[in-house]
């Protein structure tokens, strides 16, 4: 029995409860807390109309609604408020509410505090969801009974009840999840760090300081998985209140998790194991190999080498991350709808061993584009540009072709909509090319997920 659950039941069963957002982790929690017969009002910006779906899924339940432009005006005399990530903790109204004493709260950080079962948290600006997957298919080839949530799988508040201490629960964790969260993590994994969500976060030290709390409220007990080749994450060891185990793909480190002569070695002071050889790996690409390394260091006290290694030749790949979709005419369409950042783009054209076809341009998240020049010059042969950061993205591509005088002969097309940029795409393409989508960029200028426009773009493709 979960007496820490059966306690918070008692405690939130007799409050006033706002909940911030009808969305994906929202919904959920209002049926959850509905049937525990809590006082709910739901708030959501967009108007009745819009939410048909999600209204629908509520339909019966006991529940206020404060919808619309103004919806906010109604949060006053809430006991419990759980806000959406998206949500910043310092507006007006959510400051208004704390200051009488209202706990602001979310779904995520009442379940890690209530949750029984060990917990690997994962967060980073690339490679989080591949990697948070991996450790999932670890520790469940070796035998454990796992739960994915967070930004991957189902919301996990309402498993609470059949979720039992031996299990393991693996959560991906952006930094709007971060952001507010006060809650010890066992097994923290930060794959890496770079400028991302500036147009959310104010400055990029809020944007550290925000993933910060993944290993904040640790104890000398749990454990924190750091990348080593990282300046960021590196740094983040003099913080550190659990052990840390450094991953390296780079540095011969005495301790840790490295990749040396090809092969992934677990050093400790007791032992140095060889775990896999990173030919082993299905996946391709330099990125995939630091995802492996970060996963393998977060299991390697809980899973055999020898299930890693299964995972390893059979785990294809998550939907969405350089997914290939299919082959027309000799030409290769691939779908990384996920490359949401520069980074994580220029990891993917890495992967590719010949020069490609780019589609790429999204929603301006006000972070630079100044790196992707000299892959942009050097990998495309032919430039396809969309969104709000297709321009950005041109302007870079210009000046370091001034600079290097490379990229002279490579087309560049501005396109206003994904199905023209597949169209040009597929017109310059001949037999043997490769037609990658990764926008470098959000999708919200366009699209209202990653999801969306991926699964727009292998349409489109499938009827070409």
């Amino acid at each position: 029995m979960n007496q820490k659950l059966s306690d918070y039941k008692k405690y939130i069963r007799n409050k006033r409860v706002a909940v911030l957002g009808i969305g994906i982790s929202n919904t959920p929690l209002i049926k959850y807390l509905a049937a525990i017969g809590v006082d709910i009002t739901a708030f959501d910006k967009s108007e009745e109309k819009d939410l048909k779906d999600q209204l629908k899924a509520l339909d019966g339940l006991k529940i206020n609604y404060s919808l619309g432009k103004s919806y906010l005006s109604n949060l006053k005399g809430f006991d419990v408020i759980f806000k959406t990530p998206k949500v910043r903790y310092d507006i007006p109204e959510l400051v208004a509410e704390e200051s009488r004493d209202a706990e602001v709260t979310s779904e995520m950080e009442v379940f890690c505090n209530l949750c029984p079962a060990r917990i690997f948290a994962v967060t980073g600006s690339d490679g989080k969801t591949t990697t948070t997957s991996l450790i999932n298919e670890m520790l469940k080839g070796q035998g454990f009974k796992c739960w994915l949530g967070g930004n991957i799988g189902t919301p996990l508040l309402d498993k609470l009840d059949e979720i039992d201490e031996n299990d393991m629960v693996v959560l991906e964790l952006s930094s709007f999840q971060l952001h507010t969260m006060k809650c010890r993590l066992n097994t923290a994994i930060i794959t890496n760090m770079s400028p991302n969500h500036l147009d959310v976060h104010e400055s990029m030290n809020e944007y550290i300081d925000a993933k910060k709390n993944i290993f904040r409220y640790q104890t000398e007990a749990d454990h924190l998985i750091l990348n080593y080749d990282n300046d960021i994450t590196r740094s983040f060891a003099q913080e550190a209140k659990g052990k840390v185990v450094f991953f390296s793909r780079t540095k011969a480190l005495e301790e840790g998790m490295i990749l040396e002569n090809n092969n992934f070695i677990y050093k400790t002071d007791r032992k140095s194991e060889s775990i896999l050889a990173a030919d082993e790996i299905f996946l391709p690409g330099v990125h995939n190999i630091e995802n492996y390394l970060a996963a393998a260091t977060a299991v390697a006290e809980y899973v055999d080498s020898e299930v890693i290694r299964q995972v390893a030749r059979s785990f294809k790949g998550v939907e969405h991350r350089n997914e290939f979709v299919r082959e027309l005419k000799g030409i290769k369409f691939y779908n990384d709808s996920i490359g949401s950042s520069p980074t994580r783009t220029i990891a993917t054209m890495k992967s590719f061993k010949q020069k490609l076809i780019l589609i790429t341009g999204g929603y301006d998240k006000n972070i630079p584009y100044d790196d992707m020049g000299k892959i942009l010059t050097e990998q495309v042969k032919c430039l396809v540009l969309i969104g709000q950061t297709g321009a950005l993205i041109e302007k870079v591509f210009y000046d370091e072709m001034e600079k290097s005088g490379k990229g002279r002969e490579i087309a560049v097309f501005k396109c206003h909509t994904l199905e023209e940029a597949v169209e040009r795409a597929y017109s310059n393409a001949a037999e043997n090319d490769i037609v990658l989508l990764s926008p470098a960029s959000a999708s919200f200028d366009m699209f209202a997920n990653f999801e969306v426009r991926g699964n727009r773009f292998k349409e489109i493709v499938n009827n070409l």
